[in-house]
């Protein structure tokens, strides 16, 4: 599974991108293992596209998928 991040989660993190070994899992599951794996970073307020489509915590996510984490945009 691939992830990509953008933003802030990039800077705390360190990469881009991440490959992982994951099995068929939601979104909300994902987030959780981010969370575990990734303490110091928030995905609250994130929003999250799956293959280049935006989804839900319940959206199923499949091992070949495409995950990004996509921070809110501030501006001024």
């Amino acid at each position: 599974m691939e992830i990509l991040l953008f933003a802030h989660l990039q800077e705390t993190i360190g990469q881009s991108q991440l490959t992982i070994d994951m099995p068929q899992c939601t979104v909300g599951e994902l987030k959780q293992w981010m969370a575990s794996n990734y303490p110091n970073i928030s995905l609250q307020q994130v929003m999250v596209a799956v293959n280049e489509e935006f989804a839900i915590d319940t959206t199923v996510i499949q091992p070949q998928d495409t995950v990004a984490f996509i921070p809110p945009i501030s501006g001024g």
